[in-house]
């Protein structure tokens, strides 16, 4: 087809005439709208963007003598880490005798492992790195949906709080006209 005919049919269907290819012989073109096809092209970028997230890998450090609350502490902590999305790298330090017992070690580890079992994989399993003992858990869910929950999550606060300061104001200018009305 000839390009005056296509910018012709172009300009009756109230279309832009893009070349698709300029390589091919003979060349490409499509009729298209093209404001509308550069519009959701960002969109799908913008939406591509929001939906990437960089998982960090977060670390955390144990001594094999650790008290239960201590312990508690420092599991909430890769708990919070992981429902973030974030992966956990697990350290145990061992200093002067303890070296000798890596089994406590693995012991520790484990029994953690097994405490956030339903949040994490056990990405690589303990294993012994000079003074240090290390293990990675890996969370169950994707980080991209971790932070679209937390998004929705911080909409709904947002939309509550919005009704409960429109509520207070039409019960304050109630009020107010009920005053108005005795005077």
């Amino acid at each position: 087809m000839r390009v005056e005919d296509a910018l012709r049919l172009a300009e009756e269907a109230g279309l832009d005439l893009v070349e698709v290819a300029p390589d091919a012989r003979p060349p490409v073109a499509k009729l298209m709208d093209y404001g509308k096809f550069k519009y959701e092209a960002a969109q799908k970028a913008r939406d591509a963007r929001r939906n990437q997230a960089n998982t960090v890998l977060k670390e955390i450090r144990f001594r094999l003598k650790i008290d239960d609350h201590d312990y508690a502490t420092k599991k909430g902590h890769v708990e919070r880490f992981l429902s973030g999305g974030d992966k956990v790298k697990v350290m145990i330090m061992f200093r002067g005798r303890e070296q000798s017992r890596p089994e406590m070690g693995i012991r520790l580890l484990q029994r953690l492992a097994d405490d956030v079992a339903e949040q994490a994989t056990v990405e690589s399993q303990p294993r012994q790195d000079g003074r240090n003992m290390v293990m990675v858990l890996a969370p169950t869910r994707k980080k991209s949906d971790a932070k679209n929950e937390q998004r929705k999550r911080r909409e709904a606060e947002r939309a509550a709080k919005r009704d409960r300061k429109a509520e207070r104001s039409a019960k304050e200018s109630r009020s107010k006209a009920d005053e108005a009305e005795l005077a």
